[in-house]
């Protein structure tokens, strides 16, 4: 039975997948399609990462737990930002980072946002790592 569930399951995704992702050329360009929408659907998501996040860091005290917990929480801010980012550049075709700063400092700024979500991401593992071999 639970070959039969999964295989069901599979088929119905994969192909509804397969539906989702045609080239549909009689669609205008202001048609959303899959992409833009599962797009915005992961916002709310991220959105409750991050309020929990920080509700975490907050509730920890500080401390090892709490400092790695407050740097991944503000990792966390800039890579939701930068999804949002990347949300308006895909549905309205407008870059912010582009458009407000140039085509080249666009670039660089949106490369630090990067590393910046990367770094306090990885530093708040770090620390909280360091702090549970104790």
């Amino acid at each position: 039975m639970k070959k039969a569930y999964f295989l069901l399951t599979f088929v119905l995704f994969s192909s509804s997948q397969q539906l989702l992702a045609q080239d549909h050329t009689g669609h205008s360009d202001s048609d959303m399609g899959a992409e833009q929408i599962f797009g915005l659907l992961e916002m709310p998501f991220l959105a409750i990462a991050l309020v929990f996040s920080f509700l975490t860091a907050t509730r920890l005290k500080g401390g090892k737990f709490g400092s790695g917990m407050t740097l991944l929480a503000w990792g966390f801010v800039v890579m939701a930002l930068g999804h949002l980012h990347m949300q308006i550049a895909h549905i309205f075709n407008y870059n912010i980072f582009k458009n407000i700063f140039g085509d080249t400092a666009g670039n660089y700024i949106w490369f630090i946002a990067l590393i910046l979500t990367w770094g306090l991401s990885a530093l708040g593992f770090y620390k909280i790592y360091k702090a549970s071999k104790i």
